[in-house]
């Protein structure tokens, strides 16, 4: 077995070990619904107990803060660990294509996404440090395995050398920042999509609660499952929008100044490559694009006091540039920046 084989066999490994640690996610996330959903149940018999004897000892809190987190149990257990699992396979594997390639591992769309994943597993892990929340897990694990797959199945390409222009210090400084900055933009994105769900929930806003008119009876049979329903009570259990706002705020201002740094010294390495710091190349376009809506976020978000669910739409439309700029603009046009080695 060679070194570049050892390499796939640990991806897989990895994207293996993740996989599960998605299960584990959806399991414990499902544990919080059913924990919720009965607490809910139980929470206007409770009340109802106190008032009429004259206590309320026994009432149930309805503020998340006050409701004990899951992170103990054992779903969450293998969880972490198995998150834990497939972050070291993959560093391994990272490594090894490496050491394969007799360069950084950077330099293809194949490279790009195994060190995307893992700055987005090193993220989740830090940030899961703090408090355990299952969907934050569901949706970067969930994006975690999609984005290993499609990197095996249809990304994949032999290690070798590159081209004579990307021998260069900037493969690792340009390329390695970018891929990082996709990585916490991926927590980031997680984040803001929990915060909309949670300020759905605490407005009491769900499509669901006015009629349909001709599919009012679809309406009625998916009631159970609105936002505002107890399919969802599991949001109880997560920070408030505020705090959810606060954390993808501060994970994506960290990620623009990682993609600030890699189009600034994407311009410089052009230079040195090509002698023009801009030639609107359409990975440059791509790339600027990404940056021109994060930019507005920033400044919507610290200036013009755009907080909220306007704020994450902001965030949910910046992650689809970033997606956008490595998937379609790598694969559909012809340019300088077409280096997918597909």
């Amino acid at each position: 077995m060679t070194v570049a084989d050892l390499s796939t066999l640990l991806v897989w490994g990895a994207a293996t070990a993740l996989t599960i640690a998605f299960l584990a996610y959806t399991l414990a996330l499902a544990r919080h619904a059913e924990i919720s959903s009965r607490r809910a149940a139980a929470q206007p018999a409770t009340v109802a107990a106190g008032v009429g004897g004259g206590s309320a000892s026994g009432a149930v809190p309805d503020d998340e803060d006050d409701l004990p987190s899951s992170g103990g149990s054992k779903a969450s257990g293998i969880a972490r660990s198995t998150t834990l699992l497939g972050a070291l396979l993959l560093i391994a594997g990272i490594a090894a294509r490496g050491v394969a390639a007799g360069r950084s591992p950077t330099a293809n769309m194949y490279e790009f996404t195994l060190v995307g994943v893992l700055t987005a597993l090193v993220v989740l892990v830090l940030v899961q440090r703090r408090r355990f929340i299952p969907f934050v897990g569901v949706v970067v694990l969930g994006i975690s395995v999609l984005a290993l797959a499609v990197a095996l199945l249809v990304f994949f390409v032999q290690a070798d050398a590159v081209q004579p222009a990307l021998q260069s210090y900037w493969l690792v400084l340009h390329v390695g920042v970018a891929i990082i900055a996709t990585g916490v933009f991926t927590v980031a994105f997680a984040a803001a999509a929990l915060q909309v769900l949670k300020d759905s929930r605490t407005s009491g806003r769900s499509h669901l609660e006015a009629p349909w008119r001709r599919f009012d009876g679809v309406r009625r049979s998916l009631h159970r499952w609105r936002v505002t329903g107890p399919a969802w009570a599991w949001l109880r259990t997560v920070p408030s929008p505020r705090a959810l706002e606060a954390q993808s705020f501060r994970l994506n201002a960290v990620g623009f100044v990682l993609w600030t740094f890699a189009l600034v010294g994407g311009s410089i390495w052009a230079e040195h490559a090509w002698g023009r710091y801009w030639g609107w190349d359409p990975k440059e376009v791509g790339t600027f694009v990404a940056w021109v809506v994060y930019a507005a976020y920033l400044h919507a978000r610290t200036t013009r006091g755009w907080s909220g669910r306007r704020a994450a739409y902001f965030v949910f439309v910046g992650y689809a540039c970033v997606i956008a700029n490595f998937t379609v603009v790598n694969l559909v046009p012809s340019g300088l920046h077409s280096y997918s080695g597909l």
